[in-house]
């Protein structure tokens, strides 16, 4: 058989794993290098979890990605896990929102209450808890954010009032966990 009479799909895989280096070939890999910055870089961002305050939501040292665009046209809501902005673009924080502007919070022994009633909601009482909290109303344009392990002691926690601008966007889940009814999307 004569190299020209190959087969249609071999000469079309050759010609993907062994393409012909020419301009066209690199401004193609240019054009897919630059979107693929773009994307990773202010849509859909890499990250690794860093320690156990998200345990058993997240697990330590977990590499996930998440969706930036989340909040660009809407409000975080009380439950949503979010990555917040605390210093330059390099280090972010992972909670769950457990209140909203307006409203008041407070741990009574290791109990979350909202204006003053006991959160139903299955990721309030995910790990044992003995914390105490005197309540505290949340201002305009924040939230109030919290980690699920709440097992640690609250010294050891960081959680507090957040503002909504520093809430860079919220991470995707492939699977089923615990806090979380179902699987999410962006």
């Amino acid at each position: 058989m004569m190299k020209n009479d190959q087969h249609p799909i071999k000469a079309m895989l050759k010609r993907f794993l062994w393409p012909a280096l020419n301009r066209f070939y690199l401004l193609r890999v240019a054009v897919l290098a630059a979107l693929a910055f773009l994307f990773f870089r202010y849509i859909c961002r890499p990250a690794w979890t860093n320690g156990e305050s998200m345990l058993p939501t997240y697990q330590q040292r977990e590499f996930l990605f998440y969706w930036q665009p989340a909040y660009w046209f809407s409000t975080p809501k009380r439950g949503d896990v979010v990555v917040i902005r605390m210093a330059g673009n390099s280090i972010f924080l992972l909670k769950r929102i457990v209140a909203l502007a307006g409203e008041t919070v407070e741990f009574r022994e290791g109990t979350l209450l909202i204006n003053g009633e006991p959160s139903q909601d299955e990721w309030a009482a995910l790990t044992p808890c003995d914390w105490n909290l005197e309540p505290r109303t949340v201002a305009e344009n924040s939230v109030y954010v919290v980690g699920d392990n709440r097992s640690m002691p609250i010294g050891q926690h960081e959680f507090g009032q957040v503002e909504l601008r520093r809430i860079s966007g919220k991470p995707i889940s492939f699977k089923k966990r615990p806090g979380i009814s179902a699987v999410m999307s962006p």
